[in-house]
């Protein structure tokens, strides 16, 4: 359970906030001083700090700043009154991860503070790279083959520099734990964190969440607000899904880039600002230059170094691991002993070419393990999951798909150049006509009827595979 501390002088706001992030499933502690709340911090470091910036004693500001030394890594959203609105400001300049007015909207306040508990835990939670299965965190990079001591390295080389990064892979890959290794190891790691996906965000709102704020910009602009890359200076801000990127925005992004500098949406003057970009996409950046999608000059920018992350598919050698790491993790998450997994099922697994890449083997292996219910993991529990379908008295159909899986993983694999794919195709219709023409004793009517063909239809077919053919009509010929 996450836990907020709530610094705040006001016993009703302090009850209100209990019983409203309760309801959240958050667990809520309280102190009524800057003094107080200190105290609970060094004892017991909460997920989140809502601060009021007057209090008692030792001011909003003050405390804030003293918890900045202690732990620089846990989001603080300051609460302000309107006529404080600069001090708040300012805060979030030094650091704080957002601010509040006075009265404020339960729901916007509600998601101010989602957001924040997830920064901090992609601040704090450190995303591991080569590990073996069982000594990973929670969260890690696992994969000892060719292709990924090769990213590990890009990672290495890229994190202790300032350059912009442009991540690139199939999506559920990996490309923001990739984006969490490079800030954790980079010369910004004791900054801010911020991810902001572009496909997330509607449109209209993007730009405001990105740049800020005048008081007046538009209707509703009741006052100044902080943009999330002012709001990350000194840190570091991930574009996820950068080439869906609006393309007025782009321009924005490419200035910011070029100039080190932003302008908040109805100001007439530019912010410096520090601030490292890593974006990633799995879109085709090159047709989006070529179709008007993406901007030329942007893209340019962006790839200073690119980090290509490979589908799971081109590593088959780092499944085994995976399946070892998931049933870590979540049997871990789940409080259950780890059930393991059978030869067999560990077999299917490592032949399914994933096309959701890494995030759908976790979320098979998840799934496995809710609905197994502590009995090791079998391969009809894996065909089951793979499948979406619900269990049935007779899953041959299931086993079926994964025999032809195997066998065409081994055509694929041992194939010398001739026209697979016809070969492949021919030889399955040879076979389900064979086996139509054996259930009905050879007569191609009732053959035909089996099939959905028409009877001149199978009979041109099984005049093209007549080779094929011939042994098994004779033998039903006779039978009849």
């Amino acid at each position: 359970m996450r836990r907020i501390l709530i610094i705040d002088d006001d016993s009703q706001l302090r009850k209100s906030f209990r019983k409203l992030l309760s309801e959240e499933g958050y667990g809520v502690v309280v102190a009524p001083s800057g003094e107080a709340g200190l105290e609970i911090i060094r004892s017991e470091i909460p997920d989140l700090v809502i601060l009021d910036m007057r209090l008692p004693g030792m001011s909003g500001f003050e405390t804030f700043e003293k918890i900045h030394e202690i732990q620089p890594k846990l989001p603080v959203i300051i609460m302000t009154a309107y006529g404080t609105t600069e001090t708040a400001i300012e805060a979030t300049k030094m650091g704080a991860f957002d601010y509040i007015l006075k009265p404020f909207d339960i729901p916007d306040m509600l998601s101010v503070v989602k957001k924040a508990i997830e920064a901090g835990r992609f601040m704090r939670s450190t995303v591991e790279m080569d590990s073996l299965p069982d000594t990973a965190s929670k969260e890690a990079i696992i994969g000892r083959s060719k292709v990924m001591q090769e990213l590990y390295k890009a990672i290495g080389r890229v994190a202790p520099t300032d350059a912009t990064v442009l991540i690139r892979g199939e999506s559920g890959t990996g490309k923001e734990l990739v984006a969490r290794a490079i800030y954790q190891h980079s010369l910004r790691a004791e900054g801010p964190f911020l991810v902001i996906n572009c496909v997330a965000i509607p449109e209209t709102l993007l730009e405001s969440e990105l740049f800020g704020y005048e008081k007046g910009a538009f209707t509703g602009a009741s006052h100044r607000r902080v943009g999330k890359i002012e709001q990350a200076n000194r840190g570091t801000v991930f574009l996820d899904e950068i080439g869906d990127m609006p393309f007025g925005i782009q321009a924005k992004i490419l200035r910011l880039l070029q100039e080190k500098s932003i302008e908040r949406l109805g100001a007439r003057q530019t912010i410096p600002v520090d601030v490292r970009i890593i974006a990633a996409t799995n879109r085709d950046l090159e047709s989006g230059v070529s179709e008007g999608r993406f901007r030329e000059d942007l893209y340019y920018r962006l790839k200073v170094v690119t980090i290509w992350i490979p589908p799971l598919r081109e590593r088959p050698g780092d499944i085994p691991s995976l399946i070892e790491y998931f049933l870590s993790r979540f049997s871990g998450e789940t409080g259950m002993d780890n059930p393991g997994i059978t030869e067999e099922a560990k077999e299917i697994l490592c032949s399914y070419p994933w096309p959701g890449n890494v995030r759908e083997l976790s979320n098979t292996i998840q799934k496995t393990l809710i609905f197994n219910r502590g009995a090791p993991i079998s391969a009809e529990d894996i065909s089951r999951a793979i499948s979406g379908k619900r269990p049935s008295s007779s899953p041959g159909l299931q086993e079926d798909d994964l025999t032809l899986r195997k066998w065409a993983r081994s055509r694929l694999t041992s194939t010398t150049g001739e026209n697979l794919f016809d070969a492949c195709i021919d030889r399955l219709a040879g076979i389900l006509i064979a086996e139509a023409l054996s259930l009905t004793g050879g007569n191609q009517s009732r053959a035909a009827k089996l099939l959905g063909l028409s009877r001149p239809t199978l009979h041109s077919k099984i005049e093209k595979y007549r080779l094929e053919f011939q042994t098994s009509v004779k033998q039903n010929s006779s039978k009849s």
